[in-house]
């Protein structure tokens, strides 16, 4: 048994033919972030450290739909959503409708060990990032170019945006209509397992909307058992509690990581909308998804480097 890491980039609707500028840098991205993870892993790092850092570097990156590169509300605003959890005490901290705060998943880690809350959302969580002193910003710094135009495109449309859905248009200057939510998850050789996701939300959805992310159970979850951190359609994934269903399946079923989580993304969660990775405290490592793609990278102590977004053969 040794130590394993895996991190997400976002499910969905990822067309074969996304043009090379934008598959690229978010490859390279998933590269640089998944080696900053082993890094701290051999060098000792807790699991709870390490997805936090590694979950902060995704938010740092405007390839990805968290934290710089969040998507905008039907308002033209940002609202933010994050959530971490430790497996062995099964601490967990969550946040939602966050507009300043740079890393909301260290937020939620405040939230966490600070609070006697799981769960803090909008005015409140907000507060609680002033008084924590944690790093914000002007809510601007997150309304990019590319972002405005997504939410054009969706509200000329009509329609929410999932992850990676097909452009509406066949011009949509990046080649797919928004960017994917991230995750990470991992476990030390000790066995000792944490999981944590963020995420800027959907294209054009309603201000106040909340998603699986924050979520403990749906987007995130982990326990003494294994870590999880899911993608895809946020509603669908609530509706299945499909991180939590990974970790019941393990415990009740006594199957293994990898069934346990196929069976949930191939048999419970309804198709085309559902994504995970996750760790097992023997080191096993999964990414199974139920669309077109998913950006997902992994890495154990045993050598496996593995960086992908289709399904291989």
């Amino acid at each position: 048994m040794g130590w394993a890491i895996a991190l997400h980039g976002g499910a969905g609707d990822i067309p074969v033919d996304i043009p090379a500028e934008r598959r690229e840098p978010r490859e390279a991205a998933l590269r640089r972030i998944l080696q900053i993870g082993v890094s701290a892993l051999n060098a000792k790092q807790s699991p709870l450290d390490v997805v936090e850092l590694v979950v902060r570097e995704l938010e740092n990156c405007p390839h990805f739909n968290a934290g710089k590169g969040s998507v905008l509300t039907a308002n033209g605003t940002v609202e933010m959503e994050a959530c971490i959890m430790d497996g062995s005490s099964k601490k967990c901290g969550a946040v939602s409708g966050v507009t300043t705060v740079v890393n909301p998943v260290s937020l939620a880690r405040r939230v966490m060990e600070k609070t006697p809350h799981v769960y803090l959302a909008f005015d409140g969580a907000e507060a609680f990032a002033r008084d924590q002193g944690l790093e914000t910003v002007d809510k601007s710094h997150f309304i990019t170019p590319e972002n405005i135009e997504r939410l054009k495109q969706a509200k000329e449309a009509n329609r929410v945006q999932q992850d990676y859905t097909q452009p509406i248009k066949p011009k949509v200057p990046d080649g797919d209509s928004k960017l994917g939510t991230v995750g990470c998850v991992a476990v030390d050789g000790l066995g000792n397992l944490a999981a944590a996701t963020s995420t800027g939300g959907l294209v054009n959805k309603m201000a106040g909307r909340i998603g699986d992310t924050p979520i403990v159970g749906a987007g995130t979850y982990a326990n003494k058992f294994c870590a999880i951190s899911a993608t895809g359609i946020g509603e669908a994934i609530i509706r299945e509690t499909v991180a939590r269903d990974v970790a019941a399946v393990m415990e009740y079923k006594g199957l293994g990581l990898k069934e346990a989580a196929a069976y949930i993304v191939d048999e419970v969660a309804p198709k085309g909308t559902t994504g995970l990775i996750g760790v097992s405290s023997t080191g096993e490592v999964t990414m199974p998804f139920n669309t077109t793609g998913m950006f997902r990278a992994c890495a154990t102590e045993d050598g496996l480097s593995e960086v992908a977004i289709w399904k291989s053969g």
